[in-house]
């Protein structure tokens, strides 16, 4: 199956949001990655640097319009990137190896892991999710994935139930069962995702405690912990729905939030969710909100 690979580059202020931006746009894989030649030292874990200038990859089925997407980007941006954009076509084996290449394993919090297969993991209490480049790429490189994942080792999900909504490769899902969490849902409007998920929670053997499902066969349940780490204006959209899955004094984590937004989605959560003793979290742009409801 062919595939069409999109690069785009931007000021690393900027990085993020394109990499959120293609991900709705329908990429199933997104990198970042230098776009001219500046040296940048090791990591510390969980960190995500950028370049000054960086070159912004996202990976789409080879049936998609290169110009619908062009459009589309420039329409979010309000401005015009197509001096900057470029599109490749590739085979299934190209970008494997390209994609499996820049995943290396991630630490998030004191003792949470996000590894591809065959890495070693030096830490005797580690936690590790096990997760691969593939169909609806999620492994925490983004900023918002990373915030939930080091929020989700900072507390005690023993005995929980949860609800990823929109879960993507269902990374945080799977991070809470290994962290403890009873039962999780995961739910997502992409069938790639939904497959993708279901593969990530047989490998990390947590498939008898997920139940993955399509946005349509999702019917509503209060849970104890609701994470959604998805695009603000959908946070905002979907306010009463999302508010009404968690159960009275469940948590409400939200993430996929630039900070000059975060304002405009508490005010759209206040009446449900209480914010006065919740935290906030920041990396780079993004913010991270969590709640109580009341």
């Amino acid at each position: 199956m062919p595939w069409l690979q999109l690069h785009l580059t931007v000021d690393k202020s900027r990085a993020a949001l394109i990499e959120l931006l293609l991900e709705d746009l329908g990429a199933v894989a997104v990198s970042l990655d230098d776009a001219g030649d500046e040296p940048m030292l090791e990591p510390g874990p969980g960190e995500t640097p950028l370049w000054q200038a960086t070159r912004v990859s996202g990976l789409f089925d080879g049936a998609t319009d290169a110009d619908m997407l062009r459009s589309a980007i420039n329409q979010a941006l309000s401005a015009d990137v197509s001096r900057s954009l470029s599109v490749d076509r590739l085979q299934d084996q190209d970008w494997e190896r390209a994609w499996m290449d820049q995943f290396k394993p991630m630490r998030f919090g004191r003792r949470l892991w996000i590894r591809p297969s065959g890495s070693e993991i030096g830490q005797p209490d580690a936690v590790i999710v096990d997760l691969d480049p593939g169909l609806a790429f999620g492994t925490g490189t983004h900023p918002t994935t990373a915030l939930c994942l080091d929020w989700l080792d900072a507390h005690d999900l023993v005995d929980k139930t949860l609800i990823d909504f929109g879960c993507g490769s269902g990374v945080l899902a799977i991070a809470a069962l290994k962290l403890g969490a009873r039962h999780a849902i995961a739910v997502d409007h992409d069938p790639q995702a939904v497959l993708a998920t279901r593969d990530n929670a047989a490998r990390n053997r947590v498939g008898d405690r997920i139940s993955v499902l399509h946005s349509s066969e999702f019917a509503s349940r209060p849970v104890d912990l609701v994470i959604a780490n998805i695009l603000a204006n959908v946070l905002i959209g979907l306010s009463k729905q999302i508010a009404a899955l968690v159960r009275p004094g469940g948590e409400l984590v939200m993430s996929g939030i630039l900070s000059a937004q975060a304002d405009d989605v508490l005010r759209a959560y206040a009446q449900q969710i209480d914010f006065a003793s919740a935290s906030a979290q920041a990396r780079e742009d993004w913010v991270l909100l969590h709640g109580r409801r009341h």
